[in-house]
């Protein structure tokens, strides 16, 4: 059973009050009702995220899911459907690319938790399906997720992605479980 020491979790500061160890599987939970994604290992909640959701025209997906794929600096893609017509392809880091530091994907190819520079939405439903998170906070879970299965890089990786100007897709070795529901 993987073992996950609290300081090195999603920025609480090293020597915080909660320097336990604690063991348990690592899961998600996203409720579209309360706008919250929750981390746990085994039972226990250590961290919480206010994020945005899909609209009632557009659902963000309910079911038990697993994260297995991250793009870090990622370029948007219109997808094949009404809203999006007339809409065209972004660049990484482009400023009309709603796409912001990473995708995090739970139902390939639609769906995904991703950064927005649209911080206001955050609360509420207003996506297409997706899960909306404040930019930090995408990159902080991004992180996290992807050395807790096993995919573990330097700083220095983080840094050259972010300024190459392109994708870099991460598969996980191990995939973390997401249960999204109202």
């Amino acid at each position: 059973m993987k073992q996950f020491v609290l300081p090195l979790l999603l920025g609480i500061a090293a020597g915080a009050a909660r320097a336990d160890v604690i063991s348990g599987p690592l899961s998600m939970a996203v409720s579209t009702k309360k706008k919250i994604l929750v981390i746990r290992i085994g039972a226990i909640e250590i961290r919480r995220f206010d994020v945005a959701v899909g609209t009632k025209k557009h659902p963000t997906p309910n079911g038990r899911f697993a994260v297995r794929h991250i793009v870090w600096n990622p370029s948007w893609h219109p997808p094949n459907a009404g809203w999006a017509k007339g809409k065209s392809a972004k660049p990484p880091g482009h400023p009309d690319n709603p796409m912001k530091v990473v995708k995090i994907f739970f139902q390939e190819p639609d769906y995904y938790i991703h950064g927005t520079d649209d911080e206001e939405s955050i609360g509420s439903a207003a996506s297409h399906g997706c899960i909306r998170m404040a930019e930090s906070d995408a990159f902080a879970l991004a992180r996290y997720l992807q050395e807790a299965a096993g995919a573990v890089k330097p700083d220095s990786w983080y840094d050259a992605v972010m300024n190459a100007g392109r994708p870099a897709s991460v598969m996980l070795p191990r995939g973390i479980p997401i249960v999204i529901g109202p």
